[in-house]
């Protein structure tokens, strides 16, 4: 399948003919939280069709945003300096979109990756250069993050560690980042399920992650 042309001689048009396409922003989304493989790939997309992946990964190859990288007898995909320079664009996107987003259609569901992007978009670095440094731990629908804030660094992974703040949520965590939700009273209402650690942490989060609704 050809990418469309739209017969335009601009900047917007010629990327929306690189990365317009279904599925290839997502594809730019998670590759910007690290390379992937596949099958990685495909799991953090789980209703993108096998041709419809393979064809974006090509389409993006030739027009530069993103390269294979064999690594150990298997291909993993990466960004290319010239694909990182949508990461901006990336988290203008989600915090427009985050105005929009509304309570999830049953369907939905978070991912992993999805969830890194968010809260980079919401990080408010300004806020945290004056907070000490905190490790949370965060499962927020099935996805289940590492969330390591010193000074003006944002740290998200997946992988286990010692954290001062260990909470489970939902969809509703929206609510707390948009500020619609004081942390303490999403803790009282069940929007937060606080799992270890100390409650009053909650609310260096918010501060420290916002979007504004």
């Amino acid at each position: 399948m050809a990418p469309r042309e739209y017969g335009q001689y601009d900047g917007v048009t010629r990327a929306l003919e690189l990365v317009g396409e279904r599925w290839a922003m997502l594809i730019v989304r998670d590759l910007l939280v690290g390379p992937r493989r596949n099958g990685e790939l495909a799991a953090g997309l789980p209703r993108i069709p096998s041709n419809i992946l393979a064809a974006r990964l090509k389409e993006l190859q030739a027009a530069g945003v993103i390269r294979r990288a064999p690594r150990s007898r298997i291909i993993i995909y990466e960004l290319t300096p010239y694909g990182r320079e949508l990461e901006p664009v990336v988290l203008a996107l989600s915090a427009w979109g985050f105005k929009a987003l509304g309570d999830p259609r049953e369907e939905q569901i978070i991912t992993p990756d999805g969830m890194t992007v968010a809260l980079r978009t919401a990080f408010r670095p300004q806020v945290a250069a004056g907070l000490p440094t905190t490790a949370y731990g965060a499962r927020i629908g099935p996805a289940e993050l590492r969330i390591r804030v010193e000074g003006t660094t944002l740290d998200v992974t997946r992988e286990d560690g010692p954290v001062d703040l260990a909470f489970a949520s939902g969809p509703g965590i929206r609510r707390v980042l948009s500020g619609e939700l004081a942390p303490q009273r999403a803790i009282e209402t069940g929007v937060v399920e606080v799992l270890s650690g100390r409650r009053d942490l909650l609310d260096r989060f918010a501060s420290t992650f916002h979007l504004a609704a």
